[in-house]
């Protein structure tokens, strides 16, 4: 007779060594299969922010051309004629590159561009410099 009323041959309930390996291996894919669709998204999300900064500085831009008679000189000056005439607050960084430079083209560095519209001889456009050192245009 047992006076502690516990079986004398207990049997233990715990998860085998494979049973946990099996466990690890599917959350290793899910994870490869979760991971990187976030990932893009974040990328998406950066592309889309770009793009309604590239949309409102085409809009001030547009506005000081009504007002001005003549584009900004947005190489030689910088952000400085749409700073002064109270088009911007601050000079408008391009997160893609997290920079703020205009250039005439694209470079390494530079945020934005600031060129001659394609087709047209008095139209400019301003671009984006994308993470690759590409046009990023709408």
């Amino acid at each position: 007779m047992n006076p502690t009323n516990k079986p004398t041959n207990p049997i233990r309930r715990a998860f085998t060594l494979i049973e946990i390996l099996i466990v690890v291996v599917i959350l290793g894919i899910l994870a490869a299969i979760v991971v990187p669709q976030f990932t893009d998204a974040a990328d998406d999300a950066n592309d889309a922010a770009v793009r309604s900064q590239l949309q409102t500085l085409r809009g001030q831009i547009e506005l000081y051309y009504a007002q001005n008679g003549e584009y900004p000189d947005l190489v030689a000056d910088g952000w400085t004629d749409m700073i002064d005439g109270d088009y911007l607050m601050a000079a408008p960084t391009n997160s893609l590159q997290d920079s703020s430079t205009v250039a005439a083209a694209a470079a390494d560095g530079v945020g934005w561009v600031w060129a001659e519209k394609a087709g047209a001889s008095t139209a400019m456009v301003l671009t984006a410099v994308a993470a690759d050192g590409t046009d990023f245009d709408e």
